[in-house]
């Protein structure tokens, strides 16, 4: 074909030869300098990941650290190990001491006490009974728990709270309180990295396993308290987490229905290049923070002493995103993308449309395509990611109760009709 049109361009006046000849040329020269570039690029790319990759040696470790030797470099890699495993552990000490002492102070604000571990604490009208606890995730992992159960009235149901990215449990204890006052019991549980939980403060190695953890945590609560409906709520990234745990039939059994606040659907990488060596960088350098990705002066939150106080709290994480945390949010958002027609479980979703963080029409989206038959969306004009920290969350938490309790009535009167 390239004969072919050289020959039909240079067939009429000779003075035409060499133009199309030097356009030729050109075209050449301009193909060949893209391809050094990307050759170049490749190349740097290369040895970068290279230079990232951690070094192996054949000879084995020492048993004890006091056989170490300065000299001796095949030791590098299992005292990095020892390192960084001992600096995990320190900073999941701090934060677990951190989240008891949050309890402590919400109890003398509150002016109760009961036990050591078990304390009534007031808020108005609403009283209940709350502690904190470790559970052991699926992995073996110590995930730090919290629940906040009435003190009088008969318990209608049992809300589990997965909190969003950064963040933990211990910041729904104002939502905890306004569900006990209406009968609703209310455990909570910070995911690996979070909160009193293991890891490294914002390091999540794999969201699938906090889905696998969300599931264990509704099975024993459920084991705990037998017959009491249950629900799962998530925020932000806790919603995708939920929506995708109760993606499988067996916690689906277990639930009444899910609510999700500001869920992570749609999420996008800053650039696609980003998108595109996030899975390798996962690999290579997981824990690495990526200052890109770190967004400064994005508002969450209406309400400026909600602001402050989310990011005065020390279980706050708000240094950048590690790779592997970001390319996990990337990966679950992508897949419950493609899978918004197979939910069937009951659902509310909440968001607010000016929210900067997630994208509202993804909420709609799901809210369209989702096949369950009991399913509602909310969406508040103006609101922003964090709903529940918005000067009307009482509001929008008494819409999350409501929802509720409509679900409960509709499961009554569906097994009213079932045994007549």
């Amino acid at each position: 074909m390239e004969a072919v049109q050289v020959e039909e361009l240079t067939s009429g006046a000779s003075g035409r030869i060499i133009p199309v000849f030097k356009n030729v040329s050109r075209s050449l020269l301009s193909y060949d300098a893209v391809k050094r570039g990307l050759i170049l690029i490749q190349s740097l790319f290369l040895y970068i990941i290279l230079l990232l990759l951690p070094r192996r040696h054949h000879r084995s470790p020492p048993s004890s650290p006091s056989s170490t030797s300065s000299s001796d470099f095949s030791n590098e890699p299992w005292l990095m190990k020892k390192r960084k495993f001992r600096k995990d552990e320190e900073d999941t000490l701090r934060r677990r001491a951190l989240a008891e002492a949050l309890q402590m102070v919400a109890a003398a604000d509150d002016n109760g006490a009961d036990t050591e571990s078990e304390r009534v604490t007031g808020n108005g009208n609403s009283r209940c009974l709350w502690n904190t606890s470790l559970f052991f995730g699926v992995r073996r992992n110590a995930l730090f728990c919290r629940s906040w159960v009435p003190v009088s009235g008969e318990l209608k149901g049992i809300l589990i709270v997965i909190h969003g990215l950064n963040e933990h449990s211990g910041r729904y204890a104002d939502f905890a309180r306004q569900l006990n006052s209406c009968n609703f019991g209310v455990y909570a549980m910070d995911w690996i990295g979070h909160g009193g939980s293991d890891g490294l403060h914002g390091y999540v190695p794999s969201l699938d396993h906090v889905v696998t953890d969300t599931g264990a945590f509704l099975e024993k609560i459920k084991r705990d308290n037998p017959g009491i409906p249950c629900f799962l709520f998530g925020h932000s990234t806790g919603g995708a987490v939920v929506l995708k745990a109760a993606s499988y039939p067996h916690i689906e059994n277990m639930l009444e229905g899910i609510i999700l606040t500001s869920p992570a659907l749609r999420v996008k990488p800053a650039h696609p290049i980003v998108g595109a060596v996030a899975p390798l960088f996962s690999l290579v350098a997981p824990r690495y923070q990526f200052k890109g990705s770190h967004k400064r002066g994005i508002p969450v939150s209406r309400d400026p002493a909600a602001l402050v106080a989310k990011y005065s709290d020390p279980l706050v994480y708000t240094g950048p995103m590690r790779v592997r945390t970001g390319h996990e949010i990337l990966r679950i958002s992508s897949y419950l993308m493609r899978n918004f027609k197979s939910v069937t479980v009951p659902f509310l979703v909440l968001h607010g449309t000016a929210d900067r963080v997630t994208d509202p029409l993804a909420s709609q989206d799901l809210y369209n395509e989702a096949a369950s038959e009991f399913k509602d969306i909310k969406l508040y004009d103006d609101f922003l990611h964090d709903l529940l920290f918005e000067p009307e969350r009482e509001e929008i938490a008494q819409d999350i109760i409501d929802w509720m309790d409509k679900k409960l009535s509709l499961g009554m009167l569906e097994k009213i009709n079932h045994h007549c």
